[in-house]
């Protein structure tokens, strides 16, 4: 007669049932990025997410431009915390949620949560009971009664999300930048990765405009006298131009994605980006921790911060 086994061993079969059908669900959610990228950051799909930007985002958008940087600043003291085997606070870091909402950003999350993953949802743009987890659960005889789930799973969702709907900030503020680099590019045939750097150059020709009208002879040997000893741009005039340049370039941010999540589908960087937080999840759901999702298009938009402010002080100290 066998004898049964012991109440551990249950558990661990029960454990065991449960990653599995945990895995097949995750691995269904990966099926569905290709279609949900298209449909969701496609032209069609991203224009009608970026009607949410209507409104609070033009003001919430300067503003996580401003935040992002303390953003990295938390998750590199996490990093920091975990490696001197200091758990609760590389925990509390990680699961700060620097950046202000924005209602794209929370319109996408959603979108991510019902649509991709078919998890409840309980916010913004209406409630949804879809539990696909659940019924891949329920589905199997050996798994009908259980009701329970893992406890780390939902705080990773939460944590995975807010730092996946960050990227999209990011990638903004870098769509920005390339757009100032190519109007740089062609204007002054200089590089400026940002409206720091840009500003110089626009004080510089407003400058000589306002030189060449004020010119004494006439416009004429203004122009001929300023194209051998150009006008330099007061410093007042330079911050005057800064400050709005910047507004604008924040406010550009916030409807940005209506260019990048195209050109990302495009190119496979959402549906690279999608797996990844899937692959987060299902490692916090399954307890092995492996992967986590680290938000890296914050730490390339910080460094063209860092270039844009470079160049513009070089090209001050030259002038």
């Amino acid at each position: 007669m066998t004898e049964p086994l012991p109440r551990d061993a249950d558990a661990a079969l029960v454990d065991a049932a449960l990653v599995d059908a945990a895995r097949s669900y995750f691995a269904a959610r990966r099926a569905r990025v290709p279609a949900f990228a298209r449909r969701r950051f496609g032209l069609a799909g991203t224009l009608a997410l970026h009607r949410h930007a209507l409104g609070w985002d033009v003001l919430r958008a300067p503003l996580n431009v401003l935040l992002s940087p303390v953003l990295i600043l938390t998750r590199l003291g996490a990093a920091a915390a975990a490696r001197s085997r200091a758990p609760r606070l590389a925990g509390w870091l990680g699961t700060r949620r620097i950046l202000l909402p924005t209602d794209v950003a929370t319109a996408a999350e959603r979108a991510v949560v019902v649509d991709l993953l078919e998890l409840p949802w309980e916010g913004p743009g209406g409630t949804s009971s879809k539990d696909a987890l659940a019924r891949a659960i329920l589905a199997r005889p050996d798994l009908a009664a259980l009701v329970e789930a893992r406890s780390d799973a939902p705080a990773l969702s939460a944590r995975a999300l807010g730092d996946y709907g960050g990227t999209r900030s990011a990638v903004a503020e870098m769509t920005t930048a390339f757009g100032t680099m190519g109007a740089g590019a062609l204007a002054f045939q200089s590089l400026t990765p940002g409206m720091v750097s840009f500003a110089p150059g626009l004080a510089a020709i407003v400058a000589h405009q306002a030189a060449i009208a004020a010119f004494p002879l006439g416009g004429l040997l203004g122009t001929a006298w300023y194209g051998i000893f150009p006008a330099a741009a007061p410093a007042w005039m330079t911050l005057a131009i800064t400050l709005p340049l910047i507004g604008l370039g924040a406010l550009v941010a916030a409807f940005a994605g209506v260019i990048a999540d195209p050109v990302q589908v495009m190119l496979g960087m959402h549906q690279r980006r999608l797996n990844r937080l899937i692959d987060a999840m299902e490692d916090a759901f399954t307890g092995s921790g492996r992967r986590g999702f680290a938000a890296r298009e914050h730490y390339f938009a910080r460094l063209l911060d860092l270039s844009d402010a470079g160049l513009a002080a070089i090209r001050l100290i030259r002038s």
